[in-house]
This record gives C-alpha cells, sequence and structure tokens, in this order.
C-alpha cells in the first residue's frame, strides 16, 4: 500500500506541472516573451521527467510483487487510484492556473533583469518573495471566467487534447498490466507501452501543440485577443481533467487487452 501511495504522489506531481505548464504559455503570451516562457515550461517538465525517474521503478516494483502473490486483478484496482491521482494533479494545476500565470509573468520580467535561471531561483527564495508568492495562491476570482469563450477556438483540437492525455495516462500502466497478465512474456508487453503512446505523441505534434502555438503566436501579434488564450487554456485544463477523470478509467484495461494481444502474436511469430 506505501508503494500505491508513493506512485500516487508522483504521479500527481507530473500532471500538476504538465498542467501549470499551460499557466507559462499565458504567461508568455501577457509578456510577448514567448522564447523565454517555453523555457521556463522545459523547466516544468524537468521536474516531471524528475518525478518519472522516481515513479517508473515504483510501478515495476508493484508488478513483481502482484506477480509473485497472484494478486494480478488487485493490480488493476492499483492502476485505477494511480490514474485518479492523476486527475487530483490535473485539478490542483487547473486551480492555481491564474494564481500561477501571474507568478510565471512576474518570474519572467525577473529573468530579463537577472538573465539567469540560478539568479531567479536565488530572488525567488528569498524570503519576502517567497511571501509574496504564496500570498498570490489562491482560488480563481469569477472574472476569470467572464472571458472565456468556446466559439472563438478551434473546436477539433480540443477534442483530441481529450483522448491525447487519456492515452498518455494509461499507455505505460496498460503494458505493465498486460506483463502481469502474461509474466512469461512479460519484457515484451512492456516495450510495447510505444503502440499506446504512439498515438498519443502524434496527435499532441500534428493536432493539439501546433494550433495552441499559433493562438498564442497570433495573440502576441494582436491577431487574436488574449482571452483566447486564456479560454484556450482553460478548455486543454478541463479536457486533461475529463480525459484522466472518464476517459482513462475507460481504456485503460482495454488497452492492456490490446497490448496482450499484440504480445501473444510476437511471441507466436518468434517462436
Amino acid at each position: 500500500m506505501h508503494t500505491v501511495a508513493l506512485v500516487c504522489f508522483f504521479t500527481f506531481l507530473i500532471h500538476a506541472m504538465e498542467s501549470l505548464a499551460l499557466s507559462m504559455r499565458l504567461a508568455g503570451a501577457r509578456t510577448k516573451q514567448i522564447a523565454t516562457s517555453i523555457s521556463f515550461v522545459n523547466i516544468s517538465f524537468l521536474v516531471a521527467r524528475m518525478s518519472n525517474m522516481f515513479q517508473a521503478p515504483l510501478l515495476g516494483a508493484m508488478v513483481d510483487q502482484a506477480i509473485r502473490t497472484g494478486a494480478e486483478p488487485d493490480l488493476l484496482h492499483s492502476f485505477r487510484l494511480i490514474v485518479l491521482a492523476a486527475f487530483g494533479g490535473n485539478l490542483l494545476g487547473t486551480i492555481l492556473t491564474p494564481s500561477m500565470a501571474y507568478i510565471f509573468v512576474q518570474a519572467i520580467y525577473v529573468f530579463e533583469r537577472e538573465g539567469s535561471i540560478p539568479k531567479l531561483i536565488k530572488t525567488a527564495c528569498q524570503p519576502r518573495n517567497i511571501w509574496r508568492i504564496v500570498r498570490n495562491l489562491r482560488l480563481p476570482a469569477l472574472n476569470y471566467f467572464r472571458g472565456i469563450s468556446f466559439k472563438a477556438l478551434p473546436h477539433a483540437f480540443l477534442y483530441f487534447n481529450v483522448l491525447m492525455v487519456a492515452i498518455y495516462a494509461v499507455g505505460v500502466l496498460a503494458s505493465l498490466l498486460a506483463g502481469a497478465f502474461l509474466p512469461d512474456q512479460r519484457a515484451t508487453a512492456v516495450q510495447l507501452s510505444g503502440i499506446v503512446n504512439g498515438v498519443a505523441t502524434v496527435l499532441l505534434a500534428i493536432m493539439v501543440d501546433p494550433t495552441g502555438a499559433h493562438i498564442t503566436d497570433q495573440a502576441v501579434q494582436g491577431k487574436r485577443s488574449l482571452n483566447d488564450v486564456w479560454s484556450m487554456v482553460f478548455f486543454l485544463q478541463i479536457g486533461r481533467l475529463l480525459a484522466t477523470l472518464f476517459l482513462a478509467q475507460l481504456i485503460l484495461w482495454p488497452a492492456a487487452r490490446y497490448i496482450m494481444a499484440v504480445t501473444k502474436w510476437l511471441g507466436r511469430l518468434a517462436g
């Protein structure tokens, strides 16, 4: 149970950072410093990747324990809790986005003055600045929602975003689950996470990210209002919530069955 709790914590952190990365896009649009905001996004992804570094071996240990004790069905329940933790991380990121967008705007201005991330971190860690950051963390005000418009945005990329996030949330879990039910072919099953995550990668690279970047660039160039960027971020985050609360839970077991079928086919092919 302690292992599940740790994995849930790291999953929560990963998805919170990925959700908050959208607030950096808002900060970039407001300051017109897109390249700088992208570098901040990379820092948030670094935190997420470091969390994943701790999460991955813990997931492997859970699978090993399930195989040793014959508790493979319980593993599915544990993985559903992990997906729920992903929803929790996305929920926190969504709630904090307005506050963090303001904080990142100030961080960009400080970075312009200091010229380096270490100096920015040193400035942020000063007691008075820590207090300012904490004081600015608050629930979204009602006026945050007033300028949001679904009609002003392309709809397709928002729908693809829901599918992409759901697939990413379950890709590795599905392959590990398949490996637990096929212990003799576990190595093959684990390596097949790419046939699930690959779909999400294509959706992100072709359907979701370019459209989001285009909307942000148009806002910086004055061709769109800043409210369109706020609307985009809001609906992308709502999509993350729907993906991890509903769709990811629905496709977790079918994705595992799909990987199991491919694993068995590869086993017959190799034999």
